[in-house]
């Protein structure tokens, strides 16, 4: 993915909600949300062509999604393993903490740049790997985003969408407090983040990081929702995560010049 915005409330009845967007080539070939074949307790997309994939969830309540860093001086090990690997990875592994310890104490420098969020109803990793970075942490909580840099870097596509993560947030728990019933309206909180996910508007020059790629991609890549004929947001994707480990993940697809080529909506009912 490209863009992440998710709200971790550790300790409550929904701990992550997460709604983010992948940016890819259009002709890279793409398998849609579905539950994986021979592992019927994982869905997410697929990357056909390195076999990886950009978000996923395995049945019992974990979840695994990936941003690639951009970084061009970063130099990247010949023969290096397809980032979208660690999302498949996560999902194996017996002992996260261990995996991700190994990773971040040198296993990850394989890779090209990348952050990997790992979530269980209990906890929340975020391993970075930059060219000057290589860190381990639990991310606090709160209300974040992520991209193609740190955590909460205040690029203004990330800046937007948490924004608005924030404000449906708030809207659904007052909502929910006229209600007397906090599942209410928290079904809700995604609708008006698809907005902000799915702005193809652009960040004025003075307003762009410097990331090494130019002035006229980083322009285009300023924007929340990129439209290309040949680059550009492949899918928009949000899940919950609640406190019995139960997954709710859904998936709207689009095409060449951001044309809507559907959507998809699966559970991973935990102990089922």
């Amino acid at each position: 993915m490209c863009l992440i915005t998710f709200a971790w409330q550790p300790s409550t009845s929904m701990p992550l909600r997460l709604i983010g967007n992948r940016d890819e080539l259009h002709a890279r070939p793409t398998a849609p949300l579905d539950y994986w074949e021979g592992n019927a307790d994982v869905a997410g997309g697929r990357d056909l062509e390195a076999g990886g994939s950009w978000l996923a969830a395995k049945r019992g309540g974990v979840v695994a999604a990936l941003t690639n860093v951009r970084d061009p001086q970063l130099v990247v090990p010949p023969g290096a393993p397809s980032r979208g690997e660690l999302v498949a990875d996560a999902l194996k592994c017996n002992d996260i903490n261990v995996w991700l310890t190994a990773l971040s104490q040198g296993d990850a420098l394989r890779y090209a740049g990348f952050n990997l969020l790992v979530a269980t109803p209990q906890r929340l990793w975020l391993l970075h790997r930059s060219q000057e970075q290589l860190t381990l942490n639990e991310v606090p909580p709160g209300v974040h985003g992520l991209s193609n840099a740190n955590l909460n870097s205040p690029w203004p596509k990330l800046l937007h969408v948490r924004s608005a993560l924030e404000s449906a947030l708030e809207s659904a728990l007052e909502s929910a407090l006229e209600n007397a019933s906090e599942n209410n309206s928290s079904e809700d909180w995604s609708i008006a983040v698809q907005r902000a996910m799915q702005n193809p508007q652009e960040a004025a020059n003075e307003e762009l990081p410097d990331t090494g790629v130019g002035l006229a991609l980083e322009r285009q890549l300023s924007a929340a929702f990129i439209v290309g004929e040949r680059y550009g947001t492949r899918a928009t994707s949000w899940l919950t995560l609640d406190a019995q480990g139960n997954i709710d993940i859904t998936e709207q697809r689009f095409g060449p010049l951001g044309r809507n080529e559907g959507e998809t909506s699966l559970a991973l009912r935990s102990g089922v």
